[in-house]
């Protein structure tokens, strides 16, 4: 799908789509919870239609109350040998561990970019801890069979903290304690995420510094009855729409959050943009923006958002983390540069770092690399073009946010 974006000033209240990352995680506490979850405030992007048909097919009956709840009825009883995870990396590398609890052979199955995505740091770590594991030379598909025990194992963090999660939310459930050594670990706020859902249903994981991890064995999900939080990577973008076009009220997020991407708040500051918050809700206002650094190693998922910040801001701004961009959707490093060139705008990537150098945007046909993120960065550009912006391929936004484009219509002054 193309879709061509306009200039324009933006203003207006708007909810952003809840945390597809706390609402996979949730899904699956629900799977291993033994009674009935209710879960609500959720909303049904790609990535969470993956994690419950997973759950799914993994034992759980879930049913959809209404348009924002659903009702899981937890168990794991595997009902097929096949797990599709569509093209979510989190849901990937958090239900394989979840799967190897499973004493029949599950093989774990991906579409599109996923294919291409490093799943190598999950198969030694699984196979010291008693699972048979078949792999595609370090990517899907996988194929998994336990039961999954306890011990001690070492787990390379470099790459991502999805596999660790997996291994956090299913561990408590075997009969004997893990040590987990961690070796460069990164996205520790998701971590944190993972921590905090997993005590919510009544799971204890302790840590010494993100470097070792402590769970005990023969622990239980207990059912509860949770609402999950608005997604504040989806927040970022519309709160960087305001800093470069209007201003925009995000509501139903908390600076208080756990969830790595508060941290855009930190760079709109620094860009110059007024940033005001209130319990539930935080307004970004437009002013003229300067050149900023800001090192998103642990927030990753910021780069397209900033990279649309750093374009509106006079003068040349840094953001360092760009190794943690190459297995995602795209290799969302070389998509930003390819792109923003588009619109006459410089980046450079030297070592570890992104260099923007601010500008005025021109029209162009642009493309997402069939990346969620990258589509809505440029569409937020898109406001300060000199006229319409065509994206192709946008429709790649239905992964987290469907109705971004509607969303983003609405708020036109």
């Amino acid at each position: 799908m193309d879709k061509s974006v306009p200039q324009g000033q933006l203003s207006g209240e708007v909810s952003p789509p809840c945390s597809k990352s706390y609402a996979q995680r949730a899904l699956a506490a629900a799977l291993l919870a033994e009674g009935t979850t209710m879960l609500r405030n959720l909303d049904f992007c790609d990535d969470t239609l993956s994690a419950i048909r997973v759950i799914e097919t993994l034992g759980a009956k879930v049913v959809r109350l209404d348009e924002r709840t659903v009702e899981v009825q937890g168990g794991l009883n595997p009902q097929s040998h096949t797990l599709n995870v569509g093209e979510s990396g989190l849901a990937t590398r958090m239900f394989t561990p979840i799967a190897s609890l499973c004493d029949t052979p599950i093989t774990v199955q991906g579409e599109g970019t996923l294919l291409y995505r490093p799943m190598h740091m999950m198969i030694e770590p699984l196979r010291k801890l008693g699972v048979d594991v078949r792999d595609g030379g370090g990517r899907l598909p996988i194929e998994v069979c336990g039961k999954m025990q306890g011990g001690e194992i070492e787990v390379d963090g470099s790459v991502s903290s999805q596999f660790l999660t997996g291994l956090l939310m299913a561990l408590p459930l075997v009969e004997e304690d893990t040590t987990i050594a961690v070796s460069n670990a990164v996205s520790k706020p998701y971590l944190d995420m993972t921590i905090d859902l997993a005590s919510r249903f009544g799971v204890r994981i302790a840590h010494n510094d993100y470097e070792e991890f402590y769970v005990e064995g023969g622990q239980h999900y207990e059912p509860v009855d949770i609402a999950i939080e608005g997604d504040w990577s989806a927040a970022a973008m519309l709160l960087t729409a305001g800093a470069v076009a209007g201003e925009i009220t995000v509501k139903n997020i908390s600076l208080l959050s756990k969830q790595a991407d508060v941290a855009i708040c930190e760079a709109l500051v620094r860009a110059g943009a007024i940033v005001t918050s209130e319990p539930d809700s935080v307004t970004v206002s437009h002013r003229d923006l300067v050149a900023f650094e800001f090192d998103a190693t642990q927030c990753p998922d910021l780069f397209p958002a900033l990279a649309a910040l750093a374009a509106a801001a006079e003068g040349e701004s840094v953001i360092y983390g760009t190794h943690r961009l190459e297995h995602k959707e795209s290799n969302r490093a070389e998509a930003i540069k390819c792109e923003y060139e588009k619109l006459g705008i410089e980046v450079r990537l030297e070592g570890d770092a992104m260099y923007i150098r601010g500008g005025e945007i021109r029209s162009a046909e642009v493309d997402s690399h069939h990346d969620h993120r990258i589509a809505m960065s440029l569409a937020v550009s898109a406001l300060r073009s000199d006229s319409a912006l065509t994206i192709h391929n946008a429709e790649c936004v239905a992964k987290s946010y469907p109705d971004f484009f509607e969303v983003l219509e609405g708020l036109r002054r």
